[in-house]
């Protein structure tokens, strides 16, 4: 049996009396790709904070590889050293090198020395294919380029898993492909990855299951060419619908 990376469970969340999340349940298993889609505003990237409690649920659990995340006595710091997070903004910090912005949270989250801190840093700079760039500051670098630092900053950290929040959402369509390329790598290599996104092509190709979500709740679930191609639910093929004529 394949274990479990992530378990939601009757996740609820408000903002004042507005209920984003209504009872949310699915599990993510190690080494899986579910990429979660559906419109603006479905809930989508709440859920997606909830999970490295970036937002605080309402109510229900989310379990991190068997552990309780949710439990007001969780160490979340050390939870989330297992969780990387990729945003739609890159997030990197203007006034640090490339090398800077992969080498802090090593050397202050995980007390790495400067020379293993740097040693990971270009290990993972030449995963994602800018190695080249190092030394370069982040004005400097093209917004697909950030992008890819960024994956490679959370790389650095030695996650058993990638949240990936709709990462191509900021960049001008030439540049989503190189950041895709690496996020395919990453679940040709294994990688357990949730990633929230609007590439259906991307969806359809890489992952392993999609959940289509829409007013705070999973409308449904399974493997891309039954949910994309063939869906259960009129409201999932609305969706895909409107999708596909843009």
């Amino acid at each position: 049996m394949t274990a479990c990376a992530i378990k939601i469970s009757e996740l609820h969340k408000y903002f004042g009396k507005l209920e984003v999340l209504k009872g949310i349940d699915f599990e993510v298993a190690m080494g899986e790709v579910v990429c979660v889609v559906g419109p603006s505003g479905s809930g989508k990237s709440t859920l997606l904070r909830c999970v490295n409690r970036l937002e605080e649920p309402t109510s229900g659990t989310i379990l991190i590889e068997g552990d309780d995340i949710t439990d007001p006595d969780a160490d979340v710091d050390r939870l989330r050293t297992r969780i990387g997070m990729v945003f739609q903004q890159f997030n990197l910090f203007p006034h640090l090198t490339v090398l800077g912005n992969v080498t802090i949270a090593q050397r202050k989250v995980l007390k790495r020395s400067e020379k293993e801190s740097v040693e990971v840093a270009r290990q993972v700079l030449d995963r994602v294919g800018v190695l080249d760039k190092i030394d370069e500051y982040p004005i400097r670098l093209s917004g697909g380029q950030q992008q890819r630092v960024a994956i490679a900053r959370s790389l650095a950290m030695d996650p058993d898993m990638m949240l990936f929040d709709e990462p191509t959402s900021a960049l001008d369509p030439e540049l989503i492909g190189e950041v895709l390329d690496v996020m395919r790598k990453l679940a040709e290599d294994g990688m357990t990855m949730m990633v929230v996104t609007h590439e259906m092509s991307f969806a359809q190709e890489v992952a392993d299951r999609v959940v289509f979500m829409d007013g705070g709740v999973v409308v449904e679930e399974g493997p891309p060419a039954e949910v994309l191609s063939n869906p259960k639910a009129e409201r999932t093929r609305r969706f895909l619908r409107m999708v596909l004529e843009k």
